[in-house]
């Protein structure tokens, strides 16, 4: 048990690692993740979003609920605080966005049911949720949003673009189809 709990202290230290830049030493880490203690408020923890969880400064993940880092966005390296109410509820807000940049991709599945974004030759992992909330397919163009001038292995979705070439359900109705001809309802005499 000793040896596993050594080996998941790693894991999170390499995954720290990667999400702060290559190699940040994990006092940067703990520079961005803290913890604070309220009386009667409950407890406050400062942690940095891996993609799915927050990992706080004691190395704990805490999970973050997928419908609120999709609708939020969330990319790797973002810095969440996580109130820890009396009654156990758990109530996160995001405090540090990182830099960010869009890319467009092609959604994929892999052999074991992943979904995953094709950008450049790079494999991003995304949400389910957001998947869901878009009723994305495999095919489909994806519209990511991932940490500016950083690698990252999980992407936020921004929006998707149906194979048949029609938004998601996110995106605005009224717009023209790429292969519509827009004068053509217009009276130009």
């Amino acid at each position: 048990m000793l040896e596993s709990a050594e080996k998941n202290i790693q894991s999170a230290k390499q995954i720290l690692r990667e999400i702060m830049g290559s190699k940040a030493p994990i006092s940067a880490i703990a520079e961005k993740a803290k913890t604070v203690s309220i009386s009667g408020g409950g407890k406050i923890i400062e942690g940095v979003f891996d993609g799915q969880n927050m990992m706080g400064p004691d190395g704990k993940k805490y999970p973050v609920p997928a419908n609120y880092a999709s609708k939020s966005k969330l990319v790797e390296g973002d810095v969440l605080k996580l109130t820890i109410s009396d009654d156990g509820s758990f109530i996160y807000k995001q405090i540090g966005p990182v830099e960010r940049e869009k890319k467009l991709g092609i959604l994929s599945q892999t052999e074991n049911g992943e979904y995953r974004v094709i950008v450049d030759g790079k494999s991003h992992r995304v949400l389910l949720a957001s998947l869901t909330y878009f009723k994305a397919e495999p095919g489909d163009e994806v519209a990511i949003v991932v940490p500016q001038g950083q690698d990252s292995e999980w992407a936020a979705v921004e929006n998707v673009i149906k194979h048949d070439g029609t938004p998601g359900p996110g995106a605005i109705a009224d717009s023209p189809k790429p292969d519509e001809d827009i004068d053509r309802d217009l009276d130009l005499e």
